[in-house]
Protein backbone atom coordinates (compact mmCIF):
# COMPACT_ATOMS: atom_id res chain seq x y z
CA UNK A 1 0.00 0.00 0.00
CA UNK A 2 0.64 3.52 -0.44
CA UNK A 3 0.88 5.88 3.06
CA UNK A 4 2.91 9.64 3.18
CA UNK A 5 5.94 9.31 4.37
CA UNK A 6 5.27 11.37 7.41
CA UNK A 7 3.21 8.38 8.68
CA UNK A 8 6.46 6.69 9.81
CA UNK A 9 8.91 9.39 10.19
CA UNK A 10 9.50 13.30 10.85
CA UNK A 11 12.24 15.91 9.46
CA UNK A 12 14.09 18.82 9.42
CA UNK A 13 15.51 20.98 6.57
CA UNK A 14 17.80 23.88 6.44
CA UNK A 15 20.78 25.32 3.63
CA UNK A 16 23.96 25.86 3.47
CA UNK A 17 24.46 28.22 0.02
CA UNK A 18 22.70 26.72 -3.04
CA UNK A 19 22.75 23.86 -1.01
CA UNK A 20 19.01 22.39 0.82
CA UNK A 21 19.74 19.62 3.45
CA UNK A 22 17.18 17.55 4.59
CA UNK A 23 17.16 15.30 7.87
CA UNK A 24 14.39 12.26 7.48
CA UNK A 25 14.27 10.25 11.01
CA UNK A 26 12.32 6.79 11.44
CA UNK A 27 9.73 7.99 14.20
CA UNK A 28 10.30 4.13 15.20
CA UNK A 29 13.71 2.52 15.08
CA UNK A 30 12.42 -0.75 13.13
CA UNK A 31 10.72 1.63 10.24
CA UNK A 32 14.48 2.56 9.43
CA UNK A 33 14.75 -0.16 6.76
CA UNK A 34 11.34 1.08 4.80
CA UNK A 35 13.24 4.96 4.82
CA UNK A 36 16.42 2.94 3.37
CA UNK A 37 14.44 0.94 0.67
CA UNK A 38 11.55 3.89 -0.57
CA UNK A 39 13.51 7.36 0.14
CA UNK A 40 16.11 6.98 -2.41
CA UNK A 41 18.26 9.76 -3.94
CA UNK A 42 16.44 9.27 -7.16
CA UNK A 43 13.38 9.18 -6.01
CA UNK A 44 13.89 12.18 -3.99
CA UNK A 45 15.04 14.04 -6.65
CA UNK A 46 12.14 13.43 -9.02
CA UNK A 47 9.88 14.38 -6.30
CA UNK A 48 10.77 18.12 -5.94
CA UNK A 49 11.46 18.23 -10.06
CA UNK A 50 13.16 21.23 -11.51
CA UNK A 51 12.95 22.32 -8.05
CA UNK A 52 16.59 20.97 -7.94
CA UNK A 53 18.63 21.22 -10.51
CA UNK A 54 21.81 19.61 -9.45
CA UNK A 55 21.93 16.19 -8.26
CA UNK A 56 20.70 14.77 -5.29
CA UNK A 57 23.23 12.90 -2.49
CA UNK A 58 21.88 10.76 0.33
CA UNK A 59 23.70 9.61 3.55
CA UNK A 60 22.81 7.06 5.96
CA UNK A 61 22.55 7.37 9.65
CA UNK A 62 21.83 3.76 10.64
CA UNK A 63 22.60 4.79 14.39
CA UNK A 64 20.11 7.62 14.43
CA UNK A 65 17.56 5.70 12.34
CA UNK A 66 17.78 9.01 9.62
CA UNK A 67 18.88 9.70 6.60
CA UNK A 68 20.22 12.66 5.26
CA UNK A 69 19.87 14.39 1.57
CA UNK A 70 21.96 17.26 -0.12
CA UNK A 71 19.72 18.98 -2.85
CA UNK A 72 22.25 20.98 -4.93
CA UNK A 73 21.23 24.29 -6.56
CA UNK A 74 18.00 23.83 -5.01
CA UNK A 75 17.66 27.25 -3.60
CA UNK A 76 17.66 29.54 -6.26
CA UNK A 77 21.42 30.90 -5.55
CA UNK A 78 20.94 30.40 -1.84
CA UNK A 79 19.20 32.85 1.06
CA UNK A 80 20.83 36.06 0.07
CA UNK A 81 20.55 35.76 -4.30
CA UNK A 82 17.32 34.07 -4.02
CA UNK A 83 13.83 35.14 -5.11
CA UNK A 84 12.19 32.07 -3.71
CA UNK A 85 9.76 32.17 -0.69
CA UNK A 86 11.55 30.01 1.15
CA UNK A 87 15.60 30.84 -0.16
CA UNK A 88 16.73 28.90 2.69
CA UNK A 89 14.83 25.74 2.30
CA UNK A 90 12.89 25.70 5.52
CA UNK A 91 9.87 24.11 4.46
CA UNK A 92 11.44 21.38 1.77
CA UNK A 93 11.49 18.43 4.85
CA UNK A 94 7.47 19.26 5.42
CA UNK A 95 7.06 18.65 1.70
CA UNK A 96 9.26 15.51 1.28
CA UNK A 97 7.09 14.20 3.98
CA UNK A 98 4.90 14.14 2.06
CA UNK A 99 5.46 12.33 -0.17
CA UNK A 100 4.26 8.66 -0.89
CA UNK A 101 6.09 5.80 -0.25
CA UNK A 102 5.02 1.85 -0.30
CA UNK A 103 5.08 -0.27 2.35
CA UNK A 104 3.71 -4.27 3.67
CA UNK A 105 0.84 -4.06 6.18
CA UNK A 106 2.59 -5.81 8.30
CA UNK A 107 5.51 -2.93 8.05
CA UNK A 108 2.44 -0.92 9.84
CA UNK A 109 0.84 -2.96 12.10
CA UNK A 110 1.89 -0.96 15.06
CA UNK A 111 0.28 2.13 13.45
CA UNK A 112 -2.51 4.03 14.57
Amino acid sequence: MKIPLSRIAHGRSGDKGDTSNIGIIAIHPRHYRVLVREVTAAGVKQYFGDLVRGKVERFELANLGALNFLLHESLGGGGTLSLRVDAQGKTLSAALLAMEINVEDSELADIA
